[in-house]
């Protein structure tokens, strides 16, 4: 049965790599009761981190998800990667999302991924949290990093915690609100009174949220101005409403490893943080018409869902995962992929908790699952009703930023080369792959180094290929900066009526990408017309040849405006060979005016 779309929290953890996000999820998980034992990032025991590649490097590389229920609310927990050759998948990851939980470390602070999935959260509109992460590690500091977040991150933020002891002495939070400590004993977390210690900072930082949540509505700033404060449960309610809003952003203290800051970042999530109903309807374009069109969150509109994330296996075959925006979504049924014009058959559906998938006959407006063995569907796909179809907005991933040539290490494996990429790019929007006909070379591009070396370590383990990473050949190319006029003229007496061919050449630059011209100015049957394309061709050929380098020449225009031929002997082959040792002439005599030497040779000195 579909969850009440009311009771749905959607939110993505990201951040900078190496900050927490995953042992975040795993503790909230934990928290929650929806796994009986903490993993750990370093042992690879952890839900979202499940892939070897991950559990190897110890690093998040792609989008997961997983569940969990609290207080009677669904929570849909998206871990993305943060570092940066991976971190395009926190785009596609924020885009199922409802909110966000910004994850920042306590002793690095902003950080350069940080800045960049604040922007994802921009561009999608979302509210969002910020956790201030491992605070019981040396040299940390909630404070220091504070001021590092309001300088360098546009936005209202503004602490509802503030942490009790630092470093390894930190045993807890002082709840702003309900003015209360959370702190550890014995092996729990217990609500207890203010330490005396931290009590003169929690009255300060409690007035500045008072006048940060007064600041976002004008009548309650006024009554805050005229009577010096607000009631508790006034400040309650401006404070959800900031927060849904994005107006007013959170800043929590946490350490995901001992436990704490856990279940007031839960409580947060619930109480206020927008359900995919607070957010309105969807707006789309119906593919027939190219009309804007919207969707509202309700079970019985007609079904629309965006693809965020695909995941290749070759045992399992392709899963999609996928939010639904509205109408419901069932098992063995059929929809179409309004992206791409094709209809899908949908089999089992479910719902993730990292790599193991919990069946599901139907799902509903705001929920996220997973379905398996869809034909032609990829990443960023609309998957909607057939008689009302419509186009969600699309996920825009960058471009690849590295380039390595790839060489398989075995022979015969070049066939296997390509359905693993095409596989690998089904599931990674950000590898491409290209075979470049100039450099003879099978190129992979990624988003770093790392992205392209994980990719190939993927592909000997999942598809049995193993291959070499090369540098890639540059293409380089010739032109000409000057003009020249020659003749070039060819001759050969082979015993029978022999070859002969005559002409002459002009070669003058064009402009950069100009591409290639050849002009026929003959005039008077000088040459004949049916010998005029094998002096074409003749020109093509020392083109791709080239004439200084052996690289291809780029970027002029050749004009044929007179010769001669043999009544008895002319040749489609005299004339193309002719034309070769004209052109190559005519790039000589243009070197030798344009490119002359400091010598004084005739011909460019490789000294000078």
């Amino acid at each position: 049965m579909a969850t009440d779309i009311s009771k749905i929290r959607n939110v993505g953890f990201a951040g900078h790599g190496g900050v927490g996000k995953t042992s975040l999820v795993e503790g909230i998980l934990f928290a929650a009761g929806a796994v009986n034992r903490l993993g750990k990032v370093d042992d690879g025991t952890t839900t979202t981190d499940f892939d070897p590649d991950e559990i190897k490097r110890k690093i998040s590389l792609g989008t997961s998800v997983a569940f969990c229920d609290w207080k009677g609310h669904r929570l849909n927990l998206i871990d993305t990667p943060g570092y940066g050759d991976f971190v395009a998948d926190a785009r596609a990851g924020l885009r199922a999302a409802s909110a966000a939980v910004i994850v920042v470390d306590a002793v690095a602070g902003v950080q350069v991924q940080t800045e960049k999935v604040w922007k994802y959260a921009n561009e999608y509109g979302l509210p969002r949290a910020i956790v201030i992460n491992r605070l019981d590690r040396e040299r940390a500091d909630f404070f220091r990093t504070l001021e590092s977040l309001q300088k360098r991150l546009k936005g209202r933020l503004c602490p509802l915690q503030i942490p009790v002891g630092s470093e390894s002495g930190f045993a807890g939070v002082v709840d702003l609100v309900a003015m209360k400590a959370l702190v550890a004993a014995d092996g729990k977390v217990k609500e207890a009174d203010i330490p005396g210690e931290v009590m003169d900072d929690a009255k300060t930082w409690r007035e500045k949220l008072i006048e940060a949540v007064a600041e976002t509505d004008d009548d309650l700033l006024s009554k805050y101005l005229e009577e010096g404060g607000i009631g508790e449960e006034e400040m309650l309610g401006a404070l959800g409403k900031a927060v849904g809003s994005g107006t007013l952003v959170p800043v929590l203290a946490a350490s995901s490893t001992k436990g704490l800051g856990i279940q007031p970042l839960m409580d947060l999530i619930v109480k206020e943080f927008p359900s995919p109903a607070d957010l309105g309807a969807v707006e789309g374009t119906d593919p027939r018409t190219k009309q804007a069109v919207t969707r509202a969150g309700d079970p019985k509109a007609p079904l629309s869902a965006v693809v965020f994330k695909t995941i290749a296996d070759p045992h399992v075959g392709k899963l999609s995962l996928f939010r639904v925006y509205s109408g419901t979504f069932k098992a063995d049924s059929q929809v179409l992929n309004a992206t791409r014009g094709g209809k899908e058959r949908i089999g089992h559906l479910g719902h993730l908790m990292g790599k193991t998938q919990k069946a599901v006959e139907s799902l509903g407006p705001g929920e996220i699952g997973v379905v398996a063995k869809l034909k032609d569907t990829l990443t960023g796909d609309t998957l909607c009703d057939e008689s009302q179809p419509v186009i969600l907005p699309a996920i825009t991933f960058p471009e690849p930023s590295i380039s390595f040539a790839i060489q398989p290490k075995s022979r015969g494996d070049e066939d296997k080369i390509s359905t693993a990429l095409h596989r690998m790019a089904e599931e990674d929007p950000t590898l491409h792959h290209h075979y470049d006909p100039e450099t003879k070379q099978l190129l992979v591009s990624g988003m770093g180094q790392l992205h392209v070396e994980t990719v190939v370590e993927r592909m000997k383990r999942k598809y049995n290929v193993d291959v070499n990473l090369l540098p890639p050949r540059i293409p380089y190319k010739e032109t000409v900066k000057g003009r020249a006029e020659v003749q070039g003229k060819y001759k050969k007496q082979t015993g029978g009526r022999g070859q002969y061919g005559d002409v002459w050449l002009k070669v003058e630059p064009l402009q950069r990408g100009g591409g290639f011209e050849f002009v026929d100015d003959i005039f008077g049957g000088a040459v004949p017309r049916n010998f005029i394309p094998s002096v074409e061709k003749g020109v093509r050929d020392c083109m791709k040849r080239g004439i200084f380098a052996g690289y291809p020449v780029v970027d002029l225009r050749v004009t044929l405006y007179d010769g001669s031929y043999h009544d008895v002997a002319p040749t489609t082959r005299g004339m193309s060979s002719a034309t070769s040792t004209a052109a190559a002439g005519a790039s000589w005599a243009w070197s030798r005016t344009a490119r002359s030497s400091p010598c004084g040779r005739r011909r460019p000195c490789p000294r000078c």
